[in-house]
């Protein structure tokens, strides 16, 4: 074998081919439909479960605080180690992890059980999927970064409409325990081979393949994660995710309580799915040509409105219609946190960076779902709960005003990045 042959085998190209973004895309996709539907079905199981084993809506519930707490503390670790190892094995141990937490979940016997298999196993594997995919994403779109990681996002509202309603059928025809377990064999059998298709560009190396010092790496991800741009990013996520993380879990149940029937209060969930779809692919599109900031605090105070409005639902046609507005509110604005850190941090530390705001947005999940079973458990009611969650969510929509300007190529945070 010659030299020159040896060199263009070793050599890799300096360039990706953008026809296999869209196959990053596409995948991406994939993997947080499947990885978000099965976590966030509980939504659907919650009231199956209480009725069958006698656990309050508030412990069954407390079980999805932990997966964000889970997801949060373990997504900053799989973000910086997507940075190091790349997205592809990040993906793959965290499918094989999902899929065990969710199989002794619908075997737990105790509700303590059920909490640390669903909570703590699936919280934790579901920290890998989101920061690390979003990381990869951006590494190989100049243009068009916005639609691309609003698409693969998407993958987050049709969630709702594929996953939950095979659960709740599952539930019905099988019961929940069965329902749980199938649904975490089928996850394993999409996650695994998609999983296989997420490379970085040909070209683009991690910091320890380049030849980076650990010290300047870390140095430049403490400058980042003390900047301006990182508290505001990190404060509004926050924010965001806090104020709808309990509109969106307890929606089925607060419909069932109105009266509504249980498949068709599901479908409630699918179409703010849906409609979260769409305000993914209509603000990643607005935020490549208006700039991520302004579309976000344009869609976080849609947020905030419908949220508010929610509380005085009571008939399936106000559902529907406020499903709508919030799910493309919500949807449309999650992708542009990635943009935003993207263009303020580079790609270098990208994964370590958006790890950590993805841990704010965690944490600000955790307290929807245990406060609004809470509040039910109390009140008999969910109105407390939306109109809290409106409060919240215009503090977020106030938050973004706090974004600095856009960076420049000049910016030390790119170049540190």
């Amino acid at each position: 074998m010659n030299t020159e042959e040896t060199g263009a085998r070793a050599a890799p190209p300096t360039k990706a081919d953008p026809a296999y973004g869209w196959v990053i895309v596409a995948a991406g996709a994939l993997i947080t439909c499947v990885a978000a539907g099965t976590m966030f079905s509980l939504a659907v199981y919650l009231q199956p479960i209480s009725t069958d084993t006698g656990w309050s809506h508030a412990g069954v519930s407390a079980a999805m605080t932990f997966v964000f707490l889970a997801m949060g503390a373990a997504g900053f670790g799989w973000g910086a180690l997507s940075d190091r190892i790349g997205a592809r094995p990040v993906v793959l141990a965290a499918s094989l992890l999902l899929g065990l937490g969710l199989f002794l979940a619908s075997r737990a016997t105790s509700l303590l059980a059920f909490q640390l298999a669903y909570g703590v196993l699936v919280g934790v594997a579901g920290g890998a999927f989101f920061a690390p995919l979003m990381a990869v994403t951006t590494t190989w779109f100049e243009r068009h970064r916005g639609l691309a990681v609003s698409l693969v996002s998407a993958g987050m509202g049709v969630a709702p409409m594929t996953v939950s309603p095979l659960a709740s059928w599952l539930i019905l025809e099988y019961g929940w325990r069965n329902a749980m377990a199938a649904i975490s064999m089928a996850a394993l059998a999409l996650l695994i081979p998609a999983a296989l298709f997420i490379r970085r560009p040909p070209g683009a190396q991690s910091p320890q393949e380049a030849g980076s010092a650990p010290p300047k790496a870390e140095t430049a991800v403490r400058r980042a994660l003390k900047s301006p741009q990182f508290v505001a990013l990190a404060l509004t996520f926050f924010l965001c995710c806090a104020a709808h993380s309990g509109p969106i879990f307890h929606v089925v149940s607060f419909a069932t309580f109105c009266g509504i029937a249980p498949m068709t209060a599901v479908s409630i969930y699918s179409v703010e799915g849906l409609s979260g779809l769409g305000g993914r692919l209509l603000l990643g599109v607005l935020a490549d040509r208006l700039g991520a900031k302004r579309v976000l605090i344009g869609g976080l105070l849609v947020q905030a409105v419908v949220i508010g409005v929610y509380a005085n639902a009571r008939q399936i046609g106000d559902f529907y219609v406020l499903s709508v507005l919030l799910g493309a509110a919500y949807g449309g604005v999650m992708p542009l946190y990635a943009v935003l850190a993207r263009d303020y941090f580079g790609p270098r530390i990208m994964g370590t960076v958006f790890g950590a705001a993805t841990m704010a947005s965690s944490l600000g999940m955790a307290f929807g779902p245990v406060a609004g079973g809470w509040i039910f458990d109390n009140f008999n009611n969910y109105a407390w709960l939306y109109l809290g969650s409106a409060a919240v969510a215009t503090g977020a929509f106030a938050m973004a005003f706090a974004f600095p300007p856009a960076p420049t190529r000049k910016n030390p945070l790119l170049q540190a990045g």
